[in-house]
């Protein structure tokens, strides 16, 4: 069974509240990250700040000349940061690599329309892209999902399987230690993405979630279209098939209801998730453990 509500996760301190808030995440160590600036516009580049949340303590990393418009921010394992701009014309190099100083290293071009921005922790980068970008001029984002090197290296896109589509909306990605999961618009199959295999496709009934978890042979889907934003469906994994076992409803952590659009971040078993304007992350963990 799943709670009926989400647990309260990570918070962002409360001395970092009046500046303003970019993006945050959670990365592949289960460590909460937001990307902050000082409220005031400057034109060009600026230096902007990540504040990061591990076990309860809390520390920062200043990072300079950051150029993204509609930054999207994870870790990388050396202890630097990547900010990708979700938002790019032919020609920008809209990811940054900042070193674990804040110093920029590296910049290079992922395509357009940036909808997930995750990293794993060998410190690659899986890109969901949404539709403004797979129907875009832009052929870096065609393929819906793609992973790069921290360095700028195309080490994967996605090409349907078997009896799959081609993707239009990379509505979930989950990066988990050796698997990618991608739950793709139109069809919504769930397509489980590992290094030495083809990928494998998952037929689901489950129509517009916004997160994905998995465990083991266990699936859980979060949201869904309009009344479904705080709908959880429990599910199976079969041959090639996703099996629905139940569903129900779940609200965040206050007890306020999930149904507005939020942010989730999909990371094996655990959903994060954060109202877009909030300093805080909630979670529902199918762990076993």
């Amino acid at each position: 069974m799943t709670p009926d509500r989400l647990a309260p996760y990570a918070r962002l301190p409360r001395a970092y509240h009046d500046l303003r808030l970019l993006h945050s995440t959670v990365d592949a160590f289960g460590r909460a990250h937001w990307l902050l600036r000082t409220p005031e516009e400057t034109p060009g580049p600026y230096d902007a700040m990540v504040v990061t949340v591990d076990d309860g303590a809390s520390y920062e990393t200043a990072l300079s000349s950051v150029t993204a418009r509609h930054p999207k921010v994870d870790s990388l394992p050396d202890g630097g940061f990547v900010v990708a701009d979700a938002r790019s014309r032919a020609g920008d190099e809209q990811v940054q690599v900042f070193d674990a100083l804040g110093r920029p290293s590296w910049t290079f071009r992922v395509g357009d329309a940036i909808e997930h921005l995750l990293t794993d922790e060998s410190g690659d980068l899986w890109i969901g892209y949404f539709d403004e970008g797979v129907f875009g001029d832009d052929p870096l984002s065609a393929a819906g999902a793609r992973r790069w090197s921290a360095t700028g290296e195309a080490l994967w896109e996605y090409r349907p399987p078997p009896g799959g589509d081609w993707i239009a909306d990379c509505y979930a990605l989950n990066v988990d230690r050796r698997v990618a999961w991608v739950y793709p618009y139109t069809s919504f199959p769930l397509v489980e993405v590992r290094d030495s295999r083809p990928p494998r496709l998952r037929t689901t009934p489950v129509r517009g979630a916004s997160g994905v978890a998995v465990d083991g042979e266990r699936v859980a889907f979060l949201g869904g279209y309009r009344r479904d934003r705080d709908r959880v469906v429990l599910a199976s994994l079969g041959e090639a098939t996703v099996d629905v076992l139940s569903t129900s409803r779940v609200a965040c952590a206050d007890g306020t209801p999930l149904d507005r659009p939020r942010q989730v971040v999909s990371r094996g078993p655990r959903l994060y998730v954060r109202d877009r304007s909030s300093t805080e992350w909630d979670v529902l963990d199918i762990g076993g453990g």
